[in-house]
């Protein structure tokens, strides 16, 4: 596990990007290279763009173009791990795409859309070893639904199944998780810099 981070280290996302926090879809993949991860979603490599808001715009006119049947997806290499970030997207929580990606490998992936439906993903090794809705993190499944009681508390997400338990970070504080389990921090250099290699992926 990485170095104790919280919601509050992720604030900056709701500052500076406001509207891909409202429906996105974040993705961390261990051991395989963008290139490798598009072809196991069956996606060719299309265009380039640098930092994350590039991703806005061609995302939402690949859902315009294709209906809604396409999601473009964008990856990029960070160390061992690669980064696939969806606008308005949630391949990156598909059980049925994602379980085969995790075979030899940890697959984290989180999600949030404009209802503010939620969900946060730790696979590994062709299953699923924990799933939440971070908005109601008291309610896990899994293969090992408890494994991360500890972090998910220092991170921000409260456990209780209170109806005025906290949730005013729960967002932030998936992002601080996923950077718990993976050790990749996703800092506002990183998003505004990391080169991106778009593909289209077809929604199950």
């Amino acid at each position: 596990m990485s170095e104790i981070t919280t919601a509050g280290d992720y604030r900056w996302l709701r500052e500076r990007y406001a509207d891909l926090m409202d429906a996105y879809c974040v993705t961390l993949v261990q051991g395989l290279t963008p290139e490798q991860l598009l072809k196991e979603l069956g996606a060719g490599p299309d265009q380039r763009v640098t930092g994350v808001a590039g991703l806005s715009e061609p995302s939402y006119d690949a859902w315009d173009d294709y209906d809604g049947d396409e999601t473009l997806v964008g990856v990029a290499a960070l160390g061992d791990w690669t980064l696939m970030v969806e606008y308005n997207g949630f391949v990156g929580t598909l059980a049925d795409v994602m379980l085969p990606v995790s075979r030899g490998r940890t697959v984290v992936s989180h999600f949030r859309n404009v209802n503010a439906v939620d969900h946060f993903y730790w696979f590994r090794d062709g299953a699923i070893r924990l799933h939440f809705e971070p908005l109601f993190a008291h309610d896990r499944d899994g293969d090992a639904p408890d494994c991360l009681l500890t972090e998910m508390r220092e991170c921000g997400f409260d456990l209780s199944d209170a109806d005025d338990r906290d949730t005013d970070l729960h967002t932030e504080a998936a992002f601080a998780l996923a950077h718990r389990v993976t050790g990749v921090r996703l800092t506002p250099e990183l998003f505004a810099s990391l080169e991106f290699t778009c593909g289209l992926v077809a929604r199950s």
